[in-house]
Formats: C-alpha cells, sequence, structure tokens
C-alpha cells in the first residue's frame, strides 16, 4: 500500500477498513501500534505504521449542518470535496481551502493544512469538536472548553484516531479570481505584504529564478471592490496552470468571471479527482516579516533548485492557537515546494534549503518532506515540551508512535511487543 505521491509503500502489517466508529474503538484497543490513514496525501511517515492501519474510506460518510449553531457535523474521512458540495446545497460555506479539494478533512487538519490569506488561518481554525479514540478504545469529545483541544486539533494522530469533526461554517459566498503574469521580483520583494494582502487570497507561482514571478493568483470576495493595481505585472488574457505549457481544463475559473467560493478557493476543480501525483512535496513556514529576506535566501539557490522543480507556491495564512501548528501565533508566509519525483535529488538538497531559511524561524509543513534532526521544535513552538508530555501521558505505550513521530518528539517510544 503507497501515498497518493508513490513515493513511499507503508510499513503496516494489518490494513482494516472499519464500517463504524465502534469497529474502530475495537480496533485500537486491540492493537499494539496502530495509525489512521485518510486519503493518503502526505508525502512522507507521519501516518505510517508498523502495526495496524485503518482507513477511514468505509465509514459513513455523514454531513450533519446545524444551521442554527453555525456548524457542521462530519465524519473525518470525507472529503473537503464531498463536504463543500454539500454545505453550498444547503446554503453555507467554510472559511478556506487549499489548493487541492480531494484531500479528507481529518489529515489536513491533523498536519496543519492550509489555504491562503493573510487574515485566512489554517483549516484547523474552523474546528470547534474533535471526536477521538483514545489507545484503549475509548471515545472523546473535546471541544474548546476542554485542556487538551488546542493540542489535539493539529495533533499528527499522536493523541489519538480522529473520527468526526465540528467545524464552524458560514453563510455561502461569491468569489472571483484573476492571474497576473510576469510579477517583477524586486517589486515582489518590496512590496510583499502589500501584494499578498490585495485580496482574500493571494498565491505566488515561481522556480526561483529570472527576473520575473511568472503567475499570481488573487482570489477576491465578489463584494469587494474592483482588485487593486498589477503591481507592474500582466493580467492574464487566457485561463493558466500553474505549471507552464500544462493545460487550464482543469483548473478553477479564472479572469474575474464570478462563482461560488468552492470554485474559486481550490486551484483545481472538485470534478477533477487525481488517482496519484507523481510529485514530491516540502512547505516552510515563517514569520510573514521574513518574506522579502527568505525569498531572496531561496533565490540565491535558484540554480541547485529549479532543475528539481515543478513548480514553487508562496502563501500566507494567519496566525492561530493550536499547540502544533506551523501558525501558531505567527501571521505567516509558507513556502511550498513541488519537486519533480527524484527523491534522492530532492533530499539532498532539502537540508541547504532548510539551512537557509533557519535564520528566519522556519518550521517545517508536518505532511510534507523535511529533515527532522535540523529543528529544534522545542524552540520553534512555545508549547512544545507541554504537547510531548502530553502524548506521553494520554499514549504511555507508543501505540500510536512511529520513526517520525520520535524523531519529532525526541523520546522513542517503548518497543514493540
Amino acid at each position: 500500500m503507497k501515498n497518493w505521491a508513490g513515493n513511499l509503500e507503508y510499513s503496516s502489517a494489518k490494513v482494516h477498513h472499519p464500517s463504524t466508529v465502534d469497529e474502530v474503538q475495537r480496533l485500537v484497543a486491540d492493537a499494539t501500534r496502530v495509525k489512521a490513514l485518510g486519503s493518503r496525501h502526505s508525502f512522507n511517515r507521519v501516518a505510517d505504521t508498523d502495526g495496524t492501519h485503518i482507513l477511514l474510506d468505509s465509514l459513513p460518510q455523514d454531513i450533519e449542518l446545524l444551521a442554527d449553531k453555525g456548524t457542521v457535523k462530519v465524519s473525518a474521512g470525507i472529503s473537503y470535496g464531498a463536504l463543500c458540495r454539500a454545505l453550498e446545497e444547503r446554503g453555507f460555506a467554510i472559511h478556506n481551502l487549499a489548493s487541492l479539494p480531494h484531500i479528507s478533512v481529518a489529515g489536513a487538519i491533523q498536519t496543519g493544512t492550509h489555504g491562503s490569506g493573510v487574515n485566512n488561518p489554517s483549516l484547523a481554525a474552523a474546528v470547534v469538536g474533535i471526536d477521538l479514540v483514545r489507545p484503549s478504545g475509548e471515545l472523546v469529545t473535546l471541544t474548546a472548553d476542554d485542556d487538551d483541544f488546542l493540542a489535539s486539533v493539529v495533533g499528527l494522530g499522536a493523541l489519538g484516531i480522529v473520527t468526526g469533526l465540528e467545524l464552524a461554517v458560514r453563510p455561502s459566498y461569491d468569489m472571483r479570481q484573476r492571474v497576473l503574469t510576469d510579477l517583477p521580483w524586486d517589486r515582489a520583494v518590496a512590496s510583499f505584504a502589500e501584494i499578498a494582502s490585495s485580496a482574500y487570497s493571494v498565491s505566488f507561482f515561481t522556480n526561483y529564478t529570472g527576473d520575473m514571478i511568472p503567475q499570481v493568483w488573487l482570489k477576491a470576495l465578489d463584494s469587494e471592490a474592483a482588485l487593486p493595481g498589477l503591481f507592474g505585472g500582466t493580467p492574464a488574457t487566457a485561463a493558466l496552470h500553474p505549471l507552464p505549457g500544462m493545460s487550464a481544463e482543469n483548473c478553477t475559473i479564472q479572469l474575474d468571471e464570478p462563482g461560488k467560493w468552492l470554485d474559486r478557493l481550490p486551484h483545481f476543480r472538485h470534478e477533477f479527482t487525481p488517482s496519484n501525483g507523481e510529485e514530491l512535496q516540502s512547505e516552510f513556514i515563517l514569520p510573514l516579516g521574513a518574506a522579502p529576506a527568505a525569498l531572496e535566501a531561496v533565490r540565491s539557490l535558484a540554480d541547485k533548485l529549479a532543475p528539481l522543480l515543478f513548480i514553487s507556491e508562496i502563501r500566507t495564512i494567519a496566525a492561530d492557537e493550536f499547540w502544533l501548528s506551523p501558525f501558531y501565533r505567527q501571521q505567516s508566509v509558507a513556502l511550498h515546494f513541488t519537486w519533480k519525483p527524484l527523491q534522492a535529488e530532492v533530499e539532498a538538497v532539502l537540508p541547504e534549503l532548510e539551512s537557509a531559511l533557519a535564520q528566519f524561524g522556519s518550521r517545517p509543513h508536518w505532511g510534507k518532506l523535511f529533515t527532522p534532526a535540523l529543528y529544534d521544535f522545542a524552540a520553534l513552538y512555545p508549547r512544545f515540551e507541554d504537547f510531548r508530555a502530553l502524548a506521553q501521558a494520554n499514549d504511555p505505550a507508543g501505540k500510536f508512535r512511529n520513526g517520525l513521530l520520535d524523531s519529532v518528539l525526541g523520546v522513542a517510544a517503548p518497543a514493540n511487543s
């Protein structure tokens, strides 16, 4: 069994597709090592185990809208695409979406996945309740009133198997999307915060070479005033794909044509279903104020990075309060790298890139490729020691642990018996 990208084969000895939460509880209680899998869109072993894998794809795809409360209850394995369609049919929406709507809700939230926008927090920020199966098989529901809620939402699977979530919703809204081409790098660096704040969601696409950023995608609320100045870029006259030369057929509608939020916030259409992706991904999150200097640091490595890159996307994210969120109390910029499927070459250059970004307090995306040994997580995350203590208290036998979690937490789990 492999992940979505096909770059890793999972290590599990057993694989189960439970059809009820009760069955999940029994499987967890009986296991020595156990992890959950959703859409398998992680590029590292954050969700791997040498024991039992529980796939969430056979659980009921429940969506319960609580309109008077302004929330929706969903099953953990449901995709954002399915959730968004169901919400829109009822006249509701969520605040943000990742570039690909096919990822599972629980997996995205547990790893701190996000969309874009200086005032838009990550997907986890919508969570108001989370259902977890503890190592004993006990099912618990946590809300903001619970002491360990802020540790559990972006929890890397270390505190339990997520079976359900309650998310805040808002009334449906319309958006429009414009793409600029050939934004001068010097203007982007000098006015980064201004450009990144010029629409509800802004993404820069580049490989860091040359004097121009090839594309900037601006997603604006239809209720907002017309998008501001072009910042030296040129408005595209035809729909574009982030990758040069690729057809825009599967991309969301551009050219300032109004449409619903779920058809503009992602980069790719809901009806386009990728079966796998022959690519690798890394992402590094830094304080927003560090963006100009960090971008220059990455540009200095362009000759080494560009031959390995399909594209890099630069986005912004608002701060949140989740202990292991890369955006913990920090308005952030995220540098995302979509690599060609050349894992050995990518892993060889990653430490140099990560070292160049370390001076800015870079935090890696938990579900993508990074080098754990290069990070002092306790220095990067003020509540890290509290999280480590909570993980050990909730899971003293290390049932939910694996090699990556051991390296991140800095304490090996008990040996598998």
